[in-house]
């Protein structure tokens, strides 16, 4: 299974150790992306190691001469930026966390080194897109709630032009009495059904309304 991790100038003992551990450290979901192992020029009889998964980057550092491991971990939202520096021998890979914490290796093997920040970059873009989808949909979803508030609260529209009958025209007669009293009243009831219903506009209904006074 570590076979994969080994292409690229790794120390086989650091990463079957890394690799032990990191198993049982993986959550849900979790996949190991990239191991890093150090390469001291005189003694690396103990190196650290940095893996990459898709949910965060740990910093491993045998401890007790080798018998134990400690590690550092940090997720990806929580990543501000990753720097790797290339010297005479080796590389220096190194984070910097939002709380301004920053943690590094050094001296990696280049092409380790560039394989990190390569895999790094690509992380932090895709939580930054995760980051930017989740803040979409909150808005959105906060944008429909407000929306949906705003509807059940509104008065109900009347019914659109388009969907009414069309007028009939009728030739005035040549002479017109004016209504009576009674015949007003009822004139001016049906007129007020038609605009409660919806049927008529504000503005026709003050109009027919005005006709009908003045017809006094």
């Amino acid at each position: 299974m570590i076979e994969k991790f080994l292409n690229d100038q790794q120390e086989p003992k650091a990463v079957e150790k890394v690799y032990s551990r990191l198993v049982d450290l993986l959550t849900t979901g979790e996949e190991i992306i990239y191991i890093a192992t150090q390469k001291k020029p005189l003694v690396n009889l103990f190196p650290d190691c940095i893996a990459l998964t898709n949910k965060r980057i740990l910093f491993f550092t045998p401890a007790n001469l080798g018998l134990s491991i400690k590690f550092v971990d940090f997720v990806w939202k929580d990543i501000v930026d990753v720097f790797t520096k290339e010297e005479i021998i080796g590389a220096v890979f190194s984070v910097k966390t939002t709380n301004g914490a920053e943690m590094g290796v050094d001296y990696l093997p280049k092409i380790q080194g560039r394989k990190l920040y390569q895999y790094a970059q690509e992380r932090k873009e895709a939580e930054r897109e995760a980051r930017r989808l989740r803040d979409l949909e909150e808005k959105r979803a906060e944008s429909g709630s407000f929306n949906f508030d705003n509807h059940a609260n509104a008065p109900a529209q009347s019914t659109p032009p388009e969907a009414l009958p069309e007028p009939v025209v009728v030739a005035p007669p040549t002479h017109v009495e004016a209504p009576k009293p009674d015949e007003l009243t009822e004139k001016l009831k049906k007129l007020r059904t038609l605009f409660d219903n919806g049927l008529i506009s504000q503005e026709e209904y003050n109009q027919k309304k005005l006709e009908l006074l003045n017809d006094l």
